[in-house]
């Protein structure tokens, strides 16, 4: 769908931390955003913040909507609370408005399962985002890679994004980045950024890292593991989890982590916690606070290799990753939905601090770019971002497409880490995809995925503009 170079009009239903963070990310890129809540304290303090629009009243009321300007509105973002609000507000949207492209958040599997509730006959949604999965998805990777602090996958997995602190006596810590490649002669990797005390370093050959550094290391998935190991000790896999919060995210990891992990899940709520005991045969479900140190004591907890903190609450899963650390768990996580936390409590007791909107973030923003965006991470807790865009055109019309690397007019802080290409027989089918960590004089061609790292997220719209051969989203 074109828009020319007029403001995309966005409705975002929902003020949530989901809905703000999507205004937060698309208010500066030259949208004309309008947030629906039906709670009156949220609208008034992101309308102080944000240059947005707001509308008080429930999302899935048809006067609503055309107050929200549903009427020529591009695009329906329904990210409330409720499944069923954010399914008909799509339907109405669709029928009454004939609003171009919906996207809605579902929680439960159920409507997932079903795709065809979601097609323009019954729901009419276009895309759906389940943020409690993604979260889930994400925290599978760390415990996997359990060396990392955070995981992130391109072009259907292909090619990975790791990012690891540097650690005393690392193979690599103290050397030039350009003895990687005497270290790892058989692997092309690429120093996507290197991070130290906060503040950005513009990775070249003669950089040394240092301890402490956060390094992102962008190579093919089949070559992650030996990048690591030239920059943290090896740890060894995971085993025990315990995790603290039977709720909808800690439901969902036990079950799609019990098969091959042992698991123990801590619920404060009786009834829940029987719940949680039918629905996981491999797991064993403990009823308790989970800042009991008694309890954690009882269970074992010096002997967990993750304990991962999932409760509703910022305080209590920060109080009870901490306490886990200090009793002898080896890795702590802990899931904070208050941003300004986040950067406040990871490094010390808490491995990791995970922001849920930040990392669902990015599937979302992936629907709503301008530009052929197909992936979005959110890197740092937000302060960078990571795209894979592709590149269309030809050298008429593309300032990328057919350019050498070194032509192409990337803003600084913004460098071009990967290119994932598909190489095809005779008759068009495709081999396999390769991946192609890019010098100076790589040619991009039309069709490559493009993967780029961006120090601040500021430099996300300069870089999709550089890829626009036309102004499309979705």
């Amino acid at each position: 769908m074109r828009l020319g170079h007029r403001p995309v009009k966005i409705i975002i239903l929902g003020a949530g931390q989901v809905g703000a963070s999507v205004a937060e990310n698309l208010v500066s890129e030259e949208n004309d955003i309008t947030l629906v809540d039906t709670n009156p304290d949220q609208l008034a303090n992101l309308r102080e913040r944000l240059e947005v629009r707001t509308v008080f009243g429930n999302a899935a009321s048809p006067s609503v909507l055309r107050e929200a300007g549903a009427d020529d509105a591009d695009l329906l973002i329904a990210v409330t609370q409720s499944d069923q609000t954010n399914l008909c507000a799509c339907r109405i949207a669709r029928t009454l408005f004939n609003l171009p492209t919906r996207i809605a958040r579902l929680r439960s599997t159920d409507y997932v399962d079903h795709p065809e509730l979601l097609d323009d006959d019954n729901f009419a949604v276009d895309f759906s985002i389940c943020p409690e999965q993604i979260v889930t998805d994400y925290i599978k990777r760390l415990i996997a890679f359990p060396e990392a602090l955070q995981v992130l996958d391109f072009a259907d997995g292909v090619v990975s994004l790791i990012g690891v602190r540097a650690f005393e006596g690392g193979p690599l810590v103290g050397h030039p980045l350009k003895a990687l490649r005497f270290h790892l002669p058989n692997v092309e990797v690429r120093i996507a950024a290197i991070y130290r005390n906060g503040e950005p370093i513009l990775p070249e050959g003669d950089t040394v890292i240092v301890p402490g550094d956060e390094v992102f290391c962008l190579a093919a998935t089949v070559h992650i593991r030996q990048v690591m190991r030239e920059l943290r000790r090896t740890d060894r896999p995971m085993r025990r989890v315990l995790i603290a919060g039977g709720g909808n995210i800690g439901y969902r990891l036990a079950r799609s982590i019990e098969q091959d992990y042992i698991v123990k899940i801590l619920e404060v709520d009786a009834r829940r916690a029987e719940s949680l005991a039918s629905q996981l045969p491999k797991t064993l479900v403990l009823r308790g606070d989970t800042t009991d140190e008694k309890l954690l004591e009882n269970e074992g907890i010096d002997e967990m290799d993750l304990f991962v903190a999932l409760t509703n609450d910022d305080e209590d899963n920060i109080m009870s990753a901490s306490l886990a650390k200090r009793m002898g768990a080896r890795r702590t996580l802990a899931l904070i939905n208050r941003k300004s936390y986040v950067d406040l409590v990871q490094g010390g007791p808490i491995d990791i601090a995970i922001s849920p909107a930040h990392t669902s973030i990015g599937s979302l923003l992936a629907h709503v770019r301008r530009g052929d965006v197909v992936a979005v991470h959110s890197l740092r807790r937000g302060a960078a971002e990571a795209l894979e865009i592709i590149a269309h055109g030809n050298p008429r019309d593309s300032k990328v497409v057919g350019r050498r690397i070194e032509e192409i007019p990337l803003p600084k802080g913004a460098s071009i880490g990967a290119l994932v290409r598909d190489e095809k027989r005779g008759d068009g089918k495709v081999i396999r995809r390769a991946v192609i960590i890019p010098h100076h004089d790589t040619l991009v061609e039309q069709g490559d995925h493009v993967i780029i790292f961006c120090t601040h997220k500021q430099l996300v719209r300069k870089v999709e503009k550089l890829f626009q051969v036309g102004f499309t989203f979705l």
